[in-house]
């Protein structure tokens, strides 16, 4: 591939309309994205969705959240499969890796891209691994399991910063909105002790994030949000290290569809992984 073909791309932020497109190109890759995702993760950086486009035609998407001058997450790597091979993916990946320079970079990497990533710096963390199963689970009665709210929105908000590394308030105000999806929050003697949010999905639902402090926690949290579904197919995305959460999912009859690597190109963040029974997505960590 000349050079001068390369430069036939042209690469450029994101409007919504390209980042939904990116989105659909998500889902025939098989990876099941959100109903209403768009609207969260354009919030969390306008400018971090590249777009790469030969005349008019979008080609290729990659997205380089900028969560702080410190921290970056990579996702939505995809090249058409008519334009792959030729150079205009790893033309695209460098612009997007420029505009996380001085990050850590963090990214979820299937298989078949591992060792490219790996060659490209990025060290392995640990196994993300997706659960999915359609069980009738219901709705828990617990006087601690509280429905997202404004009054509770501020605590939920300081109970997640541990477990991500960076902070990503713009992405969680839009991401608790109650119209799009159901945030749910363990609430004991006017602490948060646990929260997790279930969406709906172009295949049934996905829970994420689900944190708790324990297993009590994380069970309840788990049904309260898997009873959302109504007997659907519902997908949990769990670190692999987190025995406990592997024990949650196969309790429920949740069998392991999907796994990734989480990666890191930089100092590798210190996130309470015993406590993180569903990371929040693949897409933006």
């Amino acid at each position: 591939m000349a050079r001068a073909d390369l430069d036939a791309m042209t690469i450029r932020v994101m409007d919504r309309e390209n980042l939904e497109e990116a989105i659909n190109w998500a889902a025939a890759e098989g990876w099941n994205p959100g109903l209403n995702d768009a609207e969260c993760f354009h919030a969390a950086d306008p400018t971090g969705f590249l777009m790469g486009t030969l005349g008019h035609e979008p080609i290729a998407s990659i997205s380089v959240v900028r969560y702080s001058s410190a921290f970056g997450f990579l996702g939505f790597y995809i090249v058409r499969p008519d334009y792959r091979g030729q150079g205009f993916g790893y033309h695209l990946w460098q612009t997007g890796m420029a505009y996380l320079e001085g990050c850590t970079v963090g990214l979820d990497g299937v298989v078949a891209q591992q060792e490219n990533y790996a060659r490209s710096g990025f060290v392995l963390a640990h196994r993300n691994v997706r659960y999915s199963g359609a069980p009738r689970i219901e709705t828990p009665r617990n006087d601690c399991l509280r429905r997202m709210t404004p009054e509770i929105t501020e605590a939920v908000l300081a109970y997640d910063r541990p477990f991500f590394a960076a902070p990503r308030e713009t992405f969680l105000r839009c991401w608790l909105k109650p119209d799009k999806r159901t945030a749910m929050a363990f609430v004991k003697d006017g602490t948060i002790k646990g929260y997790g949010v279930v969406r709906a999905c172009r295949y049934g639902y996905k829970i994420g994030p689900l944190f708790a402090d324990g297993e009590n926690e994380a069970d309840l949290l788990f049904r309260a949000l898997a009873s959302q579904a109504r007997g659907a197919p519902i997908f949990l995305d769990l670190p692999a290290p987190n025995e406990t959460a592997v024990q949650l999912a196969v309790r429920y009859g949740l069998s392991p569809v999907f796994e990734t690597a989480r990666m890191y190109r930089g100092e590798t963040p210190d996130l309470p992984l015993p406590r993180t029974y569903g990371i929040s997505t693949f897409e933006l960590g």
